[in-house]
């Protein structure tokens, strides 16, 4: 990571738009008394709306100052975390959320795989992107890649294809105008 989300921290928040918690406990199946991951969760925006329906709430990133906030919020613990190594045992999470970072993690594959290890028998991860089958979002993702990021934003069906080549099985959702949400789950 190049540092950008080191320096948005503080306006993240405000910024970052917003997602609708019930739409999203619906696509994660809550609640649920395990435990949830938002994984490239940064200041815990997303997270802190679901609090109140999983068992607990780990917030992972590789931004410090993106989880110095997210620490700061009632119920969330931070981990500074990379996609393709997490610190958890296997099976550690019933529920993992990955909203709008996948693109920017540098190997997809690697993560997906890490993810079905990370979430247990029964458990459901869902990752929300931004729909790349969009003019609009395309853009967005030249323009991330002239600013010096990394992004590989993919279409969601080529996402569920990799999550499938991990292990699980999925299902694309509409989300969002701009969004889709791709939901593997681990029998």
């Amino acid at each position: 990571m190049n540092g950008h989300f080191d320096w948005i921290a503080p306006v993240f928040d405000w910024a970052g738009g917003h997602r609708d918690p019930e739409a999203l406990r619906r696509v994660l199946g809550l609640p649920s008394p395990g435990r949830l991951l938002d994984l490239g969760g940064g200041t815990g925006r997303v997270a802190r709306s679901l609090v109140d329906h999983v068992g607990a709430l780990v917030v992972a990133d590789l931004s410090r100052p993106m989880l110095r906030r997210a620490a700061r919020k009632a119920g969330l613990r931070a981990v500074l975390a990379f996609a393709g190594s997490l610190p958890f045992q296997a099976g550690a999470f019933s529920r993992i959320l990955v909203v709008d970072a996948f693109h920017h993690f540098a190997d997809q594959e690697g993560a997906l795989r890490d993810l079905f290890r990370t979430v247990e028998a029964g458990g459901r991860v869902v990752i929300e992107e931004p729909d790349a089958r969009r003019v609009g979002v395309r853009a967005v993702g030249r323009l991330e890649k002239i600013l010096g990021m990394t992004s590989c934003m993919r279409p969601p069906e080529a996402i569920a294809e990799m999550a499938a080549r991990a292990g699980f099985r999925t299902r694309v959702e509409e989300g969002s105008r701009f969004s889709v949400w791709i939901v593997g789950e681990k029998d």
